[in-house]
């Protein structure tokens, strides 16, 4: 129980954890040099090295003016900004533990976190976060607001706090796909593990670099990847911009003109789709050249090229590919780095066509957000990489991946029962179906408890096929199928879809399939399924349970229909 580790376990002493006090070394060493900056109503402000530890030391001192012990917990609730990673590294400093909240999730389900963690005190943003916590929760813990804590308080000393190793440092609660979310405790050492392993990835996707890396940022800092990324820019004093305004990721995306930055394969097939959309509407030579190079790609892939492909490519790539490249994202981007969720071969293809390495990533919060990085220099499309050094990655029963190593979470916060499912015999159970090519690149083929039991024994990982769907139905935003314990497989279908195209997506993927794999019925569903509507987790993977759950008298007719005829 992680619970009795925090509060009786008495770890190692050193003087801070060891990655914090490197971070806080480089940051020392860019005392002039500008490290974070934010976009924020159409202007960039930002922070020096020097200038971010005194923030650090404002909030500092505030905190240590409350007197806390070190093992308190520590709610941070707030958007992405220069002052978040202050706060951050100011409770770490304290010896405390950090609760990040995501602050455009419900606040129902940020309350009922809290009470599972109950922290000491909650740092908020604004004034709007912090009052709709209380308006739910009266009994909240004190809640203090930024402009409070960076306000600092004079005259209270800041000790080097001990802290140990092993001691915990974060609880992230994972999203859930089903079900209440798990608070995961990373420990100093989970976490100093992880950051050696995500500088070395980096330093091999910019050799011989002498200047900072400049990095585009817009993935909340609650989700585990996207906090270790935070980490491994500072600890590499990359000069990293903040996005604060989601709906002007694109054209703070162009301002920034990046070298690499962090996604989800929602945003790069929104980019795809945006491009081939923009360029029909614009026609011309540029359409004409673009159309019959992405065509010759497509042969070049199946290994089935017609004469003039090389030359359509060739021109693409002088005068169509290097424009929408520098419109979409700049002139300096070296790759992106893409996780969450799988991303699709054909995006992932398309952005290798331009000219662009997508490098994928996988992990979860409870392996510290990362078992597998694609190696710069050798990418396969498709796959997820290898396995990173110092850990282990094996399949066990039903193809599920399991791990160990030093990246490995000790357990859930109060949690030992679920603690003990996922951590057996030393390895880590991930829930995910996968595989090692000879390579030793991973293919990540889908979540063990998604699959789909039909009636007559077969099993069915429904997403590849909802993938084949997505691919066929320009406009639709998302495809669930369902059939548990049914005769046939059903689709539901979310965005603006007619019945007849959605006909015809199914007529192009069915023939590929074997008879227990194709999808005899669907329903469109004009409102997509959004965090706001509680149908996605936060960080935008399917809530599957909830969807059967609220649907279930649409997925109930699809069957009656087909009884019917």
């Amino acid at each position: 129980m992680v619970a009795k580790i925090v509060s009786q376990r008495v770890p190692a002493l050193q003087i801070i954890m060891p990655f914090l006090g490197e971070i806080f070394s480089q940051l020392q060493a860019a005392a002039d040099t500008h490290i974070l900056a934010e976009i924020r109503d159409g202007g960039i402000t930002g922070v020096t090295g020097s200038e971010l530890l005194e923030m650090v030391r404002k909030a500092r001192t505030f905190l240590a003016s409350k007197q806390f012990k070190p093992g308190d917990r520590c709610g941070l609730l707030a958007a992405n900004s220069i002052r978040w990673v202050a706060m951050d590294l100011a409770i770490m400093a304290e010896g405390l533990i950090v609760v990040p909240l995501y602050s455009r999730q419900a606040p129902a389900e940020l309350v009922a976190m809290m009470k599972d963690s109950t922290p000491s005190l909650v740092c908020c943003g604004d004034a709007a976060l912090r009052d709709g916590i209380a308006q739910l929760w009266p009994e909240v813990p004190p809640q203090f607001l930024f402009d409070e804590i960076f306000a600092g308080v004079e005259g209270v000393p800041l000790d080097r706090v001990q802290v140990g190793v092993d001691s915990p440092v974060t609880i992230i609660y994972t999203s859930g796909t089903s079900g209440e979310a798990k608070g995961v405790v990373l420990t100093a050492a989970n976490v100093g593990f992880m950051l050696e392993r995500t500088a070395e990835r980096l330093s091999q996707l910019m050799p011989g670099s002498t200047g900072q890396d400049r990095v585009f940022h817009y993935l909340p800092f609650t989700f585990a990847a996207s906090w270790i990324a935070l980490l491994t820019f500072l600890k590499r004093r990359s000069l990293v911009t903040l996005n604060t305004d989601l709906a002007k990721i694109a054209s703070d995306m162009r301002t920034v003109a990046p070298d690499y930055f962090l996604n989800v394969p929602q945003l790069l097939e929104r980019m795809r789709r945006a491009v081939d959309e923009q360029l029909w509407q614009t026609g011309g030579a540029a359409l004409s050249i673009y159309s019959r190079a992405k065509a010759a790609w497509a042969r070049k892939q199946e290994k089935q090229p017609k004469p003039g492909d090389g030359l359509w490519l060739g021109l693409a790539n002088a005068v169509v590919f290097p424009t929408i490249r520098k419109k979409m994202i700049g002139a300096n981007l070296k790759a992106l780095i893409c996780g969450s969720a799988p991303l699709s071969a054909e995006t992932q293809l398309w952005f290798l066509m331009l000219g662009i390495r997508v490098l994928q990533v996988y992990g979860l919060t409870e392996t510290t957000a990362i078992c597998t990085m694609d190696n710069p220099n050798h990418v396969e499309v498709g796959c997820v990489g290898p396995a990173i050094p110092g850990m282990e990655m094996r399949l066990g029963e039903n193809d599920e991946i399991v791990v160990r190593g030093p990246n490995i979470f000790p357990g859930y916060w109060n949690r030992p029962a679920q603690t003990a499912e996922a951590l057996r015999d030393g390895w880590f159970h991930t829930g995910d179906q996968g595989e090692m090519n000879a390579a030793g690149n991973w293919r990540i083929a889908g979540r063990i408890k998604n699959l789909i039991v039909l009636g007559s024994g077969h099993k069915i990982a429904p997403e590849p096929i909802e993938e084949d769907i997505l691919k066929n139905l320009p406009g639709a935003q998302q495809i669930v199928v369902v059939g548990n314990g049914r005769g046939y497989l059903s689709a539901i279908v979310t965005g603006d879809v007619s019945q007849d195209r959605m006909q015809a997506a199914l007529d192009a993927v069915n023939p590929q399939l074997p008879h227990y794999k194709q999808v005899r019925m669907f329903f469109v569903r004009a409102e997509a399924f959004s965090i706001e509507n509680g149908m996605l987790t936060v960080n935008g993977k399917l809530k599957r349970d909830a969807i059967t759950l609220a649907m279930q008298s649409e997925i109930d007719s699809m069957y009656r229909v087909k009884q019917a005829g």
